[in-house]
């Protein structure tokens, strides 16, 4: 994701990030170095070196802090940014599954009943427009036992914190959920 414009905002003490379809807010307290009250953000600016996907500041000591966006995203617990990142974990444990399987590339092809072109972009970390359900059948073929742990998220200010969740398991074991 592409950062279009970042303005520091002294009265909210954090920097404001514009992106082509949203725009995020990412505290000032969050960086290193952070910005004070004596040692202000005098310039700010998007990195073209990063692929305009993270931006520089520089506090009026002189020092200087980089913010790319993954950190923005996963602050503002971006549900896009949060679903690829579990679909990108996901996918590296199946890889790595594969790897210590006992059972052929092919014969793993043939139980999931795919083409081996469709199986490669299963296993590209990179795809992020895989069928979680072919993702997660490979897994089980693969002797994981799967559970999805769902908890609610106490909010404050606007932002997860911890304290008291509720939480539901879903097995593939069990194959219903559990409070």
């Amino acid at each position: 994701m592409k950062i279009a414009k970042v303005i520091p905002n002294n009265r909210k003490h954090a920097f404001e990030i514009f992106t082509r379809s949203k725009q995020y807010l990412f505290p000032y307290a969050v960086v290193k170095p952070s910005p004070s009250r004596s040692n202000r953000v005098v310039e700010v600016h998007v990195d073209a070196e990063l692929g305009s996907e993270g931006f520089v500041y520089q506090l009026a000591s002189g020092e200087e802090g980089v913010v790319h966006i993954d950190h923005v995203l996963e602050y503002n617990r971006d549900p896009e940014y949060m679903t690829d990142q579990l679909l990108y974990h996901l996918t590296l444990t199946a890889q790595k599954a594969v790897k210590e399987s006992e059972f052929s590339v092919r014969e793993i092809i043939r139980q999931l009943g795919t083409s081996p072109a469709q199986f490669y972009r299963l296993l590209d970390q990179t795809n992020y427009r895989k069928s979680m359900r072919q993702l997660l059948a490979l897994l089980h073929l693969l002797r994981y036992d799967i559970d999805v742990v769902l908890k609610t998220q106490k909010v404050v200010a606007g932002h997860a914190s911890s304290g008291a969740q509720e939480e539901v398991r879903i097995s593939s074991l069990a194959g219903q959920a559990q409070p």
